[in-house]
């Protein structure tokens, strides 16, 4: 239990973890069922079989057709999603308070008794392949995907979400069955909830209508993967700009120094006040979209730079990144820019907390990574505590030239790049 959050946790017999979080002031109830596996615990062979499977939730169960669960879903006024990551699967629903029990017998005949009919499966396969050719004609998608696959080259956290055309084409009602078997049980799931709502009544209502939930171990992945610093240069002739991702190596979501490691990001490339935000786009006008994105996982993780610009400017836009490595290395950071990235952290986290989806979401994070629940003041008082050198020492620790990986996407003729440039 966490007072001051108001939130609750309980453990059903067949393992399966329910957590809530009471907010009284709102008339609504957001909850969602995680599954703690996605795309990284899948063999290669059957590579995008969470995102298929988490499609055909949708498309009917025992008891009712796709139709009827959005009839239903509207008539509530409610709002049924999911999505797929690396480390997850989430099925969520929104409704109002009053409309919880429809909302959560929808969600929970969903997630629990898919027929995963031979005819929805070929026609969802698909919209699959569809949205796989999406991605391929996305250039700042593509060249992000490319990079992935590249950086963790034979490891299944290189795989894309979505599979490949020819992993899609090979899935089917058996498969997809098996799949569902072996990651839909209590020791592999967490329900979580936010919104006004009871915790006793609803852990008593979820008991009932996941009675039938077999219990288990979670899913075991394979080991930690292997970054792989490579340089990776793609023709694409069709694409007026060049795709840019640089990335190293970062610690994962638990690391101690993790809040170190989001000032850095911040300071890096987390805004319109960011080094390089100021330095490419600003100062110079040479992108039009700059910035750094941190990937943590459970043991692993990246720190990656996207740009896209001109084949002309490319080498100079991957000099200027190097630089500001280079720079966060060798100088600590002002008390002033220390101060403001800070600020616009704590910022983002806290109002990343005001809606009932976004509370929901991180109880379940919480939870899945480390099983226990960081108060605001908590979180604030970690980011305060960071100084200036110890950003400086994790820029060190990051930004080792041997393990930096880049990826080009687009017109490169002309365009060579070697480890030799890659200095900081």
């Amino acid at each position: 239990m966490n007072t001051e959050r108001n939130i609750r946790r309980t453990v059903l017999p067949n393992g399966l973890t329910v957590l809530t979080e009471r907010m009284e002031h709102l008339r609504s109830v957001a909850m969602g069922v995680w599954i703690k596996s996605g795309s990284r615990c899948e063999p290669a062979e059957t590579n995008g079989i969470s995102h298929f499977v988490e499609h055909m939730l949708f498309k009917g169960t025992r008891s009712r057709s796709a139709q009827i669960i959005a009839r239903e879903m509207d008539s509530i006024g409610g709002n049924l999603d999911a999505f797929t990551g690396k480390e997850t699967i989430c099925f969520n629903v929104k409704s109002l308070a009053e409309h919880v029990p429809i909302a959560l017998e929808v969600l929970a005949d969903l997630v629990l008794n898919p027929v995963f009919a031979s005819t929805e499966i070929e026609r969802e396969r698909g919209v699959i392949l569809e949205e796989i050719k999406i991605d391929e004609d996305n250039p700042d998608v593509l060249v992000h995907e490319l990079f992935t696959q590249s950086f963790w080259k034979d490891h299944p956290l290189g795989k894309p979400i979505l599979g490949t055309s020819a992993t899609v084409a090979k899935l089917d009602q058996e498969k997809l069955f098996a799949y569902h078997n072996d990651s839909f049980h209590g020791g592999n799931m967490v329900f979580s909830a936010a919104g006004n709502l009871d915790h006793d009544q609803f852990a008593e209502a979820i008991a009932e209508k996941f009675s039938g939930l077999t219990s288990g171990e979670a899913v075991r992945e394979q080991k930690a993967p292997e970054a792989s610093a490579r340089i990776l240069l793609r023709n694409k002739k069709a694409l007026e700009q060049v795709q840019i991702c640089l990335g190293v190596p970062a610690p994962p979501i638990t690391d101690d120094n993790r809040y170190t490691t989001l000032i850095l990001n911040t300071v890096l490339g987390g805004g319109m006040s960011s080094r390089l935000f100021q330095t490419i786009r600003e100062e110079r006008g040479m992108a039009y979209s700059i910035y750094s994105d941190l990937n943590p996982y459970r043991d692993t993780g990246t720190l990656c730079i996207y740009a896209g610009t001109s084949a002309g400017k490319a080498l100079e836009v991957v000099s200027l990144i190097l630089a500001e490595f280079r720079n966060l290395k060798e100088s600590p950071l002002s008390e002033e820019e220390l101060t403001r990235a800070k600020d616009q952290l704590k910022g983002n986290i806290l109002m990343g907390l005001e809606s009932s989806n976004s509370r929901m979401a991180n109880l379940a994070r919480q939870e899945m990574y480390f099983k226990q629940f960081f108060s605001v003041e908590e979180i604030t008082a970690r980011i305060d505590a960071v100084d200036a050198a110890q950003v400086q020492q994790m820029a060190q620790r990051l930004f080792d030239p041997d393990r930096i990986a880049v990826t080009l996407l687009g017109r490169l003729d002309g365009i060579k790049l070697n480890r030799a440039k890659l200095v900081c």
